[in-house]
């Protein structure tokens, strides 16, 4: 048991929980947590590099410990903690501050893509966003990350860091390594197909919310975006099948099936019999989900016990790590 590795993952509160995020992160995660230590995190401090209602953002993180728990993340076997209940994050991020430079910063694709999206907010939060990752990962001596291809250079920048201050201060951190779970499916918009599925997506009909009335679920699949060819095939390199490709993927995502069997079952039939069957699918599979969700809104004080229970194992954890990292810089301790 003591020989698993440990995993570090972690989700803003800053949306509605998208099927994207589920299928793509979150329904890993359930089935990492078999083979390896797993600490999952709700990161509330990254989400306030963009302008929150506090009213929401509290609800939404409780909504997001709830999502976990009623997807399947056992909050017992696993170390489950809101960000902001382990102050270790921010003290041991304003150290890791002094050992990044301006230039790796400022290379960061996350970076540039949200300075241009809130181009009247672009703080410096948004610019040393990474040095608080880089923080997440490295208090829990991670040994992998899950990630996507596009968040591997957050990792990248992680490990930039923690190899510097150990050469300078001896083996301190854990060099992490990024993962890429291999059953991850990458869901993308219903109104955009060619874009990722997004939570901060300003147009509602884009993503599917984990919380989404179901009648509003099955509607947004059925005006999903898919072309004028009427075939149900999928082609990985043809952006104009990208929205058949989508709805295929996300069937194949919530049923277990491949993809050629489910494409071979609508050979000859419509895009509105295969969207309604797709629309269908997903209900279900979401409805026992959303049943141990509504079950587990009703007892806030399972919620409280489980935050708190989590922060203290985090805080011990992570407070060793700090502990260290003040001796080496030189820190009273």
């Amino acid at each position: 048991m003591e020989d698993k590795k440990i995993i570090f993952s972690a989700v803003q509160p800053s949306g509605n929980i998208t099927l994207g995020n589920y299928l793509g992160a979150i329904k890993n995660w359930v089935d990492l947590q078999a083979d390896y230590h797993c600490c999952y995190s709700i990161v509330d401090e990254h989400s306030l590099t963009i302008r929150q209602d506090p009213v929401l953002l509290r609800k939404r993180t409780l909504d997001l410990l709830k999502i976990y728990i009623a997807c399947g993340i056992d909050p017992v076997e696993n170390i489950l903690f809101i960000q902001s209940h382990v102050p270790a994050h921010a003290q041991l991020a304003w150290i890791l501050n002094c050992y990044t430079y301006m230039g790796e910063l400022s290379r960061m694709t996350q970076f540039k893509d949200k300075s241009q999206k809130h181009a009247d907010n672009i703080n410096a939060g948004l610019f040393t966003y990474p040095v608080l990752m880089a923080a997440d990962i490295l208090l829990y001596g991670a040994d992998l990350v899950p990630v996507g291809k596009d968040q591997m250079q957050h990792i990248e920048i992680t490990r930039d860091i923690a190899l510097r201050f150990n050469s300078i201060y001896g083996d301190v951190f854990k060099i992490p390594e990024g993962f890429m779970p291999k059953a991850g499916a990458k869901i993308m918009s219903l109104t955009e197909p060619l874009k990722k599925m997004s939570k901060s997506d300003e147009n509602p009909k884009a993503y599917i919310s984990i919380l989404d009335d179901f009648n509003i679920i099955a509607k947004k699949i059925k005006s999903a975006i898919t072309d004028s060819e009427g075939v149900i095939e999928y082609r990985e390199n043809d952006e104009t099948k990208a929205g058949i490709n989508n709805l295929l993927t996300i069937m194949s995502a919530v049923t277990g099936r491949r993809i050629e069997d489910i494409a071979s079952d609508y050979q000859g039939k419509g895009y509105g019999d295969f969207k309604a069957d797709v629309a269908e699918a997903v209900v279900e599979h979401i409805r026992p989900i959303r049943q141990k969700y509504d079950e587990l809104s009703q007892d806030k004080a399972y919620l409280v016990d489980i935050y708190t229970r989590g922060a203290e194992r985090a805080n011990h954890i992570a407070d060793k790590t700090l502990k260290k990292v003040y001796k080496k810089v030189g820190f009273i301790v």
